[in-house]
C-alpha cells in the first residue's frame, strides 16, 4: 500500500510539473546541440581538409564564422520556441497575437527593427563578401584588419584596439579594401612644393629616389601637390613605410634645392 501511494504521488508530481521540466530540457538540449555544432565549426578539421588542403581561405573562413553563429542563434531560438510552447497559457497567448498578423509583424518590426536591418546586412556581406576575415580595409578613418564577421557586426583590429562596426552602416558606407584582389598594397605619400619650384626636375628626382610613379596631382595658388607611388608591400608594413618614403623624399628634394625655403 505505501509503495502504491509513493507511486501515485510520483505521478501527481510529474503531472504538475511535467511542462516545466520538458521546457528546461528543450533549453537544455537546444544549447548542447548548438554547443557541440558550434565547437565543429569552429574547429574546421574535417571540412577545411574537405573543401581545401592547407587551411581555409578568407571566403570560406568568413562564411563558415557567419553560418556558425547563425545556426546556434537558430536552434537556441527552436529551443526557446519549444520550451514555451509547453505552457497553455503562453500558447493562447501567442496564439491570440499570432492571429493578428499586421499587429504582430508591427510590433517585431519596431522592437527588433536595428537588430534585424543588422543581421539581414550580416548575410549579405557574408554572401556578396565586399570584406572577409583578414583583409585590410579603411571604413569612416579607420584603418585595420578584420578580425571577425558576426551576426549583427564586424570586428576591425586597429593595432590594439578593436573597433565594433554595426553591419547595417557598414554595409551601406562607402569601404576601401586593400586585400581585396592581392594580398599586398601599394605605397603614395604626398608631398607639397612652393608655387615656383621645377616640377619636371622634382618628379625626375622622386621616381629615381622612389622607384615608382610620382605625378602632379593638384596644382593650386598654394602650391604643386606630388603624388608619390613606391612597391607593394603588406598592408600591416603600409604605414611605417610611407613614413620612410615620405622622409627619403623630403631628404632628397631639400638636397637638390627644391624646397625652398618660406
Amino acid at each position: 500500500m505505501p509503495a502504491a501511494i509513493v507511486g501515485l504521488h510520483r505521478a501527481e508530481v510529474w503531472s504538475d510539473n511535467s511542462d516545466w521540466v520538458t521546457a528546461v530540457l528543450s533549453i537544455v538540449l537546444a544549447v548542447a546541440f548548438a554547443t557541440l555544432l558550434d565547437r565543429a565549426f569552429s574547429r574546421r578539421g574535417r571540412l577545411a581538409e574537405a573543401v581545401r588542403s592547407g587551411g581555409l581561405n578568407p571566403k570560406l573562413d568568413t562564411r563558415l564564422r557567419f553560418v556558425r553563429r547563425l545556426l546556434y542563434a537558430t536552434i537556441v531560438l527552436i529551443g526557446v520556441a519549444i520550451a514555451l510552447s509547453q505552457f497553455t497559457g503562453l500558447s493562447r497567448l501567442a496564439a491570440s497575437v499570432l492571429a493578428s498578423g499586421a499587429i504582430a509583424a508591427a510590433i517585431i518590426g519596431f522592437a527588433a527593427r536595428q537588430t534585424l536591418a543588422n543581421v539581414v546586412a550580416g548575410i549579405m556581406l557574408a554572401i556578396t563578401q565586399p570584406l572577409r576575415v583578414g583583409d585590410w580595409v579603411a571604413f569612416e578613418g579607420e584603418y585595420g584588419i578584420v578580425e571577425d564577421v558576426r551576426l549583427n557586426f564586424t570586428v576591425l583590429r586597429t593595432g590594439s584596439v578593436r573597433v565594433i562596426i554595426p553591419n547595417e552602416r557598414l554595409a551601406a558606407g562607402i569601404l576601401r579594401n586593400d586585400t581585396l584582389i592581392s594580398d599586398h598594397v601599394g605605397l603614395e605619400v604626398e608631398l607639397w612644393l612652393a608655387p615656383g619650384a621645377d616640377v619636371e626636375q622634382a618628379i625626375a628626382v622622386l621616381e629615381q629616389e622612389s622607384g615608382g610613379g610620382v605625378r602632379a596631382a593638384e596644382v593650386t595658388f598654394e602650391g604643386i601637390r606630388l603624388a608619390v607611388s613606391g612597391e607593394p608591400v603588406s598592408p600591416s608594413e603600409r604605414i611605417p613605410q610611407e613614413a620612410e618614403l615620405r622622409l627619403r623624399c623630403l631628404k632628397r628634394l631639400r638636397a637638390e634645392g627644391l624646397l625652398a625655403a618660406d
